[in-house]
């Protein structure tokens, strides 16, 4: 990816630095000294394509929850705790299931493509003419003919032979032009050219961002359960092809977010950076490791080591699904609710429950365990700390539940039997910052709701 990792002065910054490592967004970038910014929004938010205004909050929240379990099924790890590296779980890309949306441009003249964009996924790809067997997508599709600065990759070409799933075998391009292949656990699926071209985002100094020679899918034949009003994915784990690994130097290995809670009535949405911009730190930040960059493995895993309710300290005792890692966790944004081992989650639920003087409640659709009726938000939650290896994270009561109706609050935390995932509810109101050089992961209790205007300010 050596064409567009190297450094730029401050004014190429603004239109080429900005490359967009689209965490679940929408755009609005802002791009400064070296470092940039974008706006991220859910799904559910009023500005998503997707938000349907005769929904109900309690259904929202339910479509959430759904969307979140069936995202599970897509980690698809084993429950050994001795897997070999070929039995090892692969990031794989949830249809869907991403919580946040991204808003960017492709080719040129740029095109607009709205794709979902999560940490647990590596390839761009969008849809493409001429399309073999596409599904049904309300915009365009893109015609990469009509792109002055598209251009395929070539087999020999290390960007195609450091991606899994890829081939010169098909018929949709020559033997010499690189193809990829991806499938999901729901059996959807995207194959098309793999290929180079140019991205452009909105800029909030309105001067638009542009990044060219990135690696793209240009998906001729995709099928499944994504919806037609997006077209594809923009990955942001560690593998080769990911937003993260293209920027590489250019943006130091660090990003970081802030999610807005989407109980939030502000209408501010959360915030992406990159950069120098990214960088946590300062009163309260807390630092934990991440594991090292593996070939096998392109999540990002932290160490959880316990769980304090009140006075009550769990130990996070179970054993790593991952190998002989000792990272025992996936932390997630496209992933609604934090899932632990089940025997944890009873002791977790437990000690919860007992610090809770309410009327306890089943939950209607039966996907949550621990409900209570109450109108009023304050229900008595005990103090919460996720004790990571080095770092000590206390819960805020948003963080660890969610309201599913006018009267019933349920824990925002299920058992799984197969995957741990630390999950974005769990996350609201935290600025939570990836350095994948130094291999940590940060976290710094702040309002995201007014972090963009701060920001804003601050540069004026």
């Amino acid at each position: 990816m050596a064409s567009h990792h190297s450094l730029f002065s401050s004014a190429a910054i603004v239109t080429t630095f900005f490359i967009c490592l689209l965490y679940n967004l929408s755009i609005t970038v802002e791009a400064v000294n070296g470092s940039f910014s974008v706006d991220l929004i859910h799904r559910d938010s009023p500005f998503s394509p997707f938000y349907d205004p005769s929904e109900t909050p309690s259904q929202r929240v339910a479509n959430a929850l759904q969307r979140s379990i069936t995202r599970v099924n897509h980690f698809k790890p084993t429950s050994s705790s001795s897997l070999s590296p070929n039995e090892l779980p692969r990031p794989e890309i949830v249809a869907v299931g991403g919580e946040y949306l991204m808003k960017y441009s492709v080719g040129t003249p740029p095109v607009p493509v709205l794709g979902v964009a999560d940490t647990g996924s590596d390839l761009i790809w969008l849809q493409c003419e001429p399309c073999t067997d596409c599904y049904n997508q309300t915009d365009p599709l893109f015609d990469p003919a009509e792109s002055k600065t598209y251009r395929n990759v070539s087999c020999s070409a290390s960007e195609c032979q450091s991606l899994e799933g890829t081939s010169c075998s098909s018929l949709l391009s020559s033997s010499s032009s690189c193809e990829y292949s991806v499938s999901y656990g729901d059996s959807s699926y995207s194959h098309g050219d793999l290929a180079f071209d140019s991205l452009t985002l909105e800029s909030n100094a309105s001067v638009p961002v542009s990044l060219s020679n990135i690696v793209v899918g240009c998906g001729h034949n995709n099928a499944g359960t994504f919806t037609k009003k997006g077209s594809g994915v923009v990955g942001l784990g560690r593998g080769a092809a990911s937003l993260v690994t293209q920027l590489g130097s250019s943006i130091g290995g660090k990003f970081s977010y802030c999610l807005v809670p989407t109980t939030s009535q502000a209408k501010n949405s959360s915030k992406l950076s990159f950069g120098s911009d990214a960088v946590v730190s300062g009163s309260g930040a807390v630092s934990t490791g991440l594991a090292p960059k593996r070939p096998d493995m392109h999540f990002y895993f932290l160490t959880l080591e316990a769980i304090s309710v009140g006075n009550k300290t769990l130990e996070f005792d179970d054993s790593s699904p991952f190998g002989d890692s000792e990272e025992n966790i996936i932390i997630d944004s496209g992933t609604t609710l934090t899932l632990f081992p089940e025997d944890f989650y009873s002791r977790f639920e437990a000690a919860m429950a007992e610090e809770i003087d309410l009327e306890r409640v089943d939950d209607p659709d039966e996907r949550l365990s621990l409900c209570y009726k109450s109108a009023s938000d304050d229900i008595g939650v005990p103090n919460i700390t996720a004790h990571f290896r080095g770092a000590d994270m206390k819960l805020n009561p948003m963080n660890a539940f969610l309201r599913v109706s006018e009267e019933l609050v349920c824990f925002a935390f299920v058992a799984s039997e197969r995957i741990y995932i630390f999950g974005n509810v769990a996350q609201f109101n935290y600025l939570v910052g990836y350095d994948t050089e130094a291999n940590t992961v940060s976290f710094k209790p702040t309002d995201c709701t007014n972090l963009l205007l701060k920001k804003v300010r601050s540069v004026l």
